[in-house]
């Protein structure tokens, strides 16, 4: 039997870990376009035709993928994290996909304040907060590839 096998998931192992990896790819995909939908909708007033249009994006992003992906992403990674045992690498993983799941909340909060006419942070913020999804992704994939710990 092969090694990737071992665990209780076993030769599922490898079909669980391609839907992981495919979902999370989806996941942080709308990671990114929230923060530049923000960015393109800040100048837009409250009301008009085009921040309705923003708001319906927002929202099927949201429905469609952003939401989705992340619920499968997380199903399927707490399912390798039981099949691998919880190594230190993955531990500290864990620890961040947390944090990113809190700036998914966070996106979904600042649509739904946008979509209320308040514009709490500025474009400038708003472009830097699009940095988050590449900063968490670089991090995630040194700690699953070179495993550090």
């Amino acid at each position: 039997m092969l090694e990737f096998a071992v665990g209780w998931l076993g030769e599922t192992y490898l079909w669980v870990k391609a839907l992981h990896v495919s979902f999370v790819i989806f996941w942080t995909a709308g990671l990114f376009m929230v923060p530049r939908f923000l960015v393109y909708w800040h100048p837009v007033g409250a009301g008009e035709p085009e921040a309705l249009l923003w708001d319906t994006r927002c929202q099927r992003l949201r429905r469609i993928i952003l939401t989705p992906a992340m619920l499968v992403s997380w199903v399927a990674g707490l399912l390798l994290a039981f099949h691998l045992g919880w190594p230190a690498w993955l531990m500290a993983k864990f620890v961040i996909v947390l944090g990113l799941t809190g700036f998914h909340g966070w996106t979904v909060g600042m649509t739904r304040r946008f979509a209320a006419g308040e514009r709490p942070l500025t474009e400038k913020a708003l472009r830097l907060l699009n940095e988050v999804p590449s900063l968490t992704t670089f991090a995630i994939v040194i700690l699953v590839v070179v495993k550090p710990f």
